[in-house]
């Protein structure tokens, strides 16, 4: 039986974390707070961009990232609101981290809130922070009721737990009581939203936690 020695020359959780400060510092030097985006495929993250810009872009002035592993998609949609925006194509990387976003950063000096989309997955993303402010989970109904206690680390992070699409529930026979159960079972302290952006619903409070954020100052 052979022994491999393998030796890592570089610590990649502690360099993140190491640039997640920088990027933290660039956030507070320039009054911009951050909102690290995080979930499925699919789970409504660019869609919930749309509409928050949509709704208070006149009082707000916002800038976003994209990641994705390919492609523009999500980007052309953001633009069509006229907002500055930028796309991370990670490649085969599952997840954003604070050295590609901080590659951006300049572009997004004058924004109020800046979003950053991660790339959709519930697991990789939660290890690499960001610098961010605000950390958002969204998952969908669609996805499962028990997509909340099959990912518990996402979660726990959460500042704000959305859980999308829910007038879809009775048709997928998900049990929206069980997923806030679990959220709640892992993060008491979290925000947790019932939503469904096709049909409106939860935006108000979303709208409020967005505001709220701005004005803290």
């Amino acid at each position: 039986m052979h022994k491999i020695e393998i030796e890592a020359g570089v610590d990649i959780l502690a360099l993140n974390k190491k640039i997640a400060k920088e990027n933290r510092q660039f956030f507070k030097e320039n009054n911009i707070k951050a909102v690290n985006i995080m979930g499925a495929i699919g789970s409504g993250k660019t869609l919930l961009i749309e509409k928050t810009v949509e709704k208070l872009k006149d009082k707000i002035k916002f800038g976003a990232i994209l990641g994705d592993v390919v492609g523009n998609a999500d980007l052309k949609r953001v633009l069509k609101y006229g907002i500055p925006a930028e796309v991370i194509n990670t490649g085969k990387e599952c997840h954003l981290d604070a050295h590609l976003v901080s590659h951006c950063l300049d572009k997004f000096k004058n924004v109020d809130i800046l979003f950053i989309e991660n790339v959709g997955n519930l697991i990789c993303p939660v290890d690499f922070d960001l610098g961010e402010t605000l950390r958002v989970v969204m998952v969908s109904v669609t996805e499962g009721d028990d997509v909340v206690e099959k990912h518990p680390e996402i979660f726990r992070l959460a500042d704000v737990i959305i859980i999308n699409k829910v007038a879809l529930a009775d048709a997928v026979g998900a049990n929206i009581d069980k997923m806030i159960s679990d959220a709640r079972k892992l993060n008491p302290k979290a925000k947790i939203i019932k939503m469904d952006l096709k049909k409106d619903i939860g935006l108000e409070e979303w709208f409020k936690i967005v505001e709220d954020l701005v004005n803290q100052g």
